[in-house]
């Protein structure tokens, strides 16, 4: 089984306990305005263009015989600035683990693992389930939105040491608003996560008038109940890989 990854970041301190390596999947079935990693959004590999650095030479849209190139009808390799380069990579699971167990002795040595983050991972659960036997022995962490049937979160996070979960906006129809999705699926398996037994925390980020705002503040502070929960910081960076990508960052069209 493939999946398709847009990142692996080493040394990552904030993804779980200890230092950690996190993968980051590709396709979210949420559409947050405010979301930082836009390559997540799509599960398809896309071509990203840093069209600051660009000279406009025209040496991209010249034919090659890359393979690689055909589906972006533009040469991955030739440009001479480095604009070009494609978010997302296909990988089997033994390939995978076998990247990651690379960096096995720095987990050991700050007690740390591996974090799923995407993106959304459990868009790719399947791959999940057959990639986790592979990292046994692994403290292994999930950073999710939690929108997945019940069953397929039931699955995963029960293989799983950690899973971090978040809880942006406690109202349904807000939360529609803002993500296009409800959050009705998100709060039952918040009950799941809380019954199992598998450690974890709760995150919200703080959008400014969003997700920010003491009432929405207040009621996932009761729905976190007894689970560890944090609040993050605004990240005002969100939008510059909007453009590479040609997008445009929703947040600034408001």
């Amino acid at each position: 089984m493939n999946a398709t990854i847009f990142d692996i970041k080493e040394f990552a301190i904030r993804d779980g306990p200890g230092g950690r390596t996190t993968v980051f999947f590709k396709g979210c079935p949420l559409h947050c305005r405010w979301c930082h990693n836009p390559e997540g959004l799509s599960p398809l590999p896309q071509l990203m263009v840093k069209e600051a650095r660009c000279t406009h030479c025209g040496l991209c849209r010249k034919p090659c015989a890359h393979e690689e190139c055909r589906p972006f009808d533009r040469c991955l390799h030739v440009c001479p600035n480095g604009c070009i380069s494609v978010s997302g990579r296909t990988w089997t699971a033994p390939e995978l683990a076998s990247r990651l167990l690379r960096d096995q002795s720095i987990w050991e040595k700050t007690g740390g693992g591996v974090t799923f983050s995407g993106g959304e991972p459990l868009l790719q659960w399947e791959f999940l389930l057959e990639l986790i036997p592979l990292l046994e022995g692994v403290n292994t962490a999930m950073e999710t939105s939690g929108f997945a049937p019940a069953d397929v979160f039931s699955q995963v996070i029960r293989r799983l040491s950690y899973v971090i979960m978040d809880l942006k906006i406690a109202d349904e129809e807000a939360h529609r608003l803002w993500t296009g999705a409800s959050n009705r699926q998100i709060l039952e398996n918040l009950r799941i996560l809380q019954e199992s037994g598998v450690p974890h925390e709760l995150r919200t980020p703080r959008i400014p008038g969003v997700t920010d705002t003491p009432e929405n503040l207040e009621a996932i502070r009761k729905l976190a109940g007894d689970s560890p929960w944090k609040t993050l910081p605004y990240n005002t960076l969100a939008g510059a890989k909007y453009p590479m990508l040609g997008m445009t960052y929703p947040m600034e069209a408001l």
